[in-house]
């Protein structure tokens, strides 16, 4: 009695294998982290932080969104206070854009925590270049 083996079988499977690592290796070339630069030179950066929070990062990085290049906003807020906050972010630019909101954005799985790093990135739509001067201000929900 003699065993056949189904070779289409094996064919579609190794088929299947070269296609996922296809898939694997482009998807982490295009995940790749974006280049990050800093928003404004030191001097054109002016800030208003509350003393619940440190600001841990603020760089920049350009990124495709809603199908256009444009300006993100990395911000990265440490909670150094000893009671869990929501913090209110705004960006004001120099030529009258602005962007911010609430971070966390949503409070169903709670606040930060005391010691917790959050981050987020806001974009800036129709903003290809990198602004002149900043204004950054952080608040808590609570000032």
């Amino acid at each position: 009695m003699r065993k056949t083996v189904n070779r289409s079988g094996l064919s579609f499977m190794f088929g299947i294998a070269v296609c996922c690592a296809l898939v694997i290796a482009f998807a982490g070339t295009a995940m790749a982290a974006e280049e990050t630069f800093a928003c404004t030179a030191a001097d054109q950066l002016e800030q208003e932080i509350v003393s619940e929070a440190e600001l841990v990062g603020f760089t920049c990085f350009f990124k495709k969104w809603k199908n256009e290049e444009c300006l993100h906003f990395m911000i990265k807020i440490k909670n150094i206070s000893d009671t869990e906050q929501r913090f209110r972010v705004n960006i004001f630019l120099d030529n009258g854009k602005a962007v911010g909101g609430l971070l966390p954005r949503k409070t169903k799985s709670g606040l930060i925590q005391p010691g917790a790093v959050v981050e987020y990135a806001y974009p800036v739509r129709g903003m290809a270049q990198k602004p002149e001067g900043v204004f950054l201000r952080i608040l808590t929900m609570g000032s």
